[in-house]
C-alpha cells in the first residue's frame, strides 16, 4: 500500500503544473510579440484579420519554434472568434505541438468553455489521444476537476472509459487526483450520469470508490456507492 501511494504521489508530482515533463507551455511575451501573419493575428484574436490572410494564401497550419500553429496560439489566448475563424478557413484543428497536445486540450486545460465550444461546434474532435501520457480531454478536465468542461466534452461525445498510460480513466483521476471539494465532487457526478464505467480498476486492482472511501471524499464515495445500488 505504501509503495502504491509513493507511486501515485511521484505521478502528481510530474503532471502538476510546476512538473516540466508534461506541462502545456503557452507563448512567452517575447514570442507573442515578435509573431507575424497569421500567429500574430491569432494572437491578437483579429478573426478579420485571419480571414483575410487565409483569403491571401497564408499557412493555416505554420508552427512557431514550440510547434504551436496559429490555432494553438488562439486558444492559448483564449481568443474563440479567431479559433472559430482559423478552422472556418481550414486550419486543421488536430495538429499537436510539442507537448502533444491538441487545440482542444489547451483549451480544456484553460478551463476555456466558450473557446472549447466554439472549437467544437467548428469541428474539433473531443475523442483525440494526446499528451505524453497518451490521455484524453476528458482524462485532463477531470484531474483538473473542470466540471463545466466535463459537461460539454461528454455531450460531445468524448470516450467515457479511456485508460492512459498511467492505466487511470478520467473517474479514477477524478478521485486520485483530486481534492474531494465542490468541483471534483461534480466532475464525479457528471462522470457516471454520463455512464462512465465504475468498474475500471487502476493497475492496482482498485476501484474509483475504494480510492474516495481511503482519501476521506465523502461526496464522492456517495455518488459512486448510489450508482452501484441502482445498477
Amino acid at each position: 500500500m505504501l509503495r502504491t501511494l509513493a507511486a501515485i504521489t511521484l505521478v502528481i508530482f510530474l503532471i502538476s503544473p510546476c512538473g516540466n515533463a508534461s506541462a502545456q507551455i503557452a507563448p512567452t511575451a517575447v514570442e507573442l510579440s515578435a509573431y507575424r501573419g497569421l500567429h500574430a493575428a491569432a494572437s491578437h484574436g483579429s478573426a478579420e484579420a485571419i480571414r483575410h490572410l487565409a483569403r491571401e494564401g497564408a499557412e493555416l497550419n505554420g508552427r512557431d519554434s514550440n510547434g504551436r500553429t496559429p490555432l494553438h496560439v488562439a486558444v492559448f489566448q483564449g481568443h474563440a472568434a479567431a479559433a472559430k475563424a482559423l478552422i472556418e478557413a481550414g486550419a486543421d484543428a488536430h495538429v499537436l505541438d510539442r507537448q502533444h497536445y491538441d487545440a482542444v486540450t489547451i483549451a480544456v486545460v484553460r478551463d476555456d468553455i466558450p473557446t472549447l465550444k466554439a472549437l467544437l461546434t467548428s469541428g474539433a474532435s473531443a475523442k483525440l489521444v494526446t499528451s505524453v501520457y497518451n490521455g484524453t480531454v476528458l482524462i485532463a478536465a477531470a484531474h483538473l476537476g473542470h466540471d463545466g468542461i466535463v459537461r460539454e466534452l461528454a455531450l460531445a461525445g468524448a470516450p467515457l472509459d479511456h485508460v492512459n498510460n498511467l492505466g487511470w480513466t478520467a473517474l479514477i483521476e477524478a478521485v486520485i487526483l483530486g481534492d474531494g471539494g465542490p468541483r471534483y465532487i461534480e466532475t464525479v457526478r457528471l462522470l457516471v450520469e454520463a455512464g462512465a464505467d465504475r468498474g475500471i480498476t487502476d493497475r492496482n486492482g482498485v476501484m474509483p470508490l475504494q480510492h474516495a472511501q481511503a482519501r476521506g471524499y465523502a461526496g464522492m464515495a456517495a455518488i459512486l456507492q448510489s450508482a452501484a445500488a441502482n445498477r
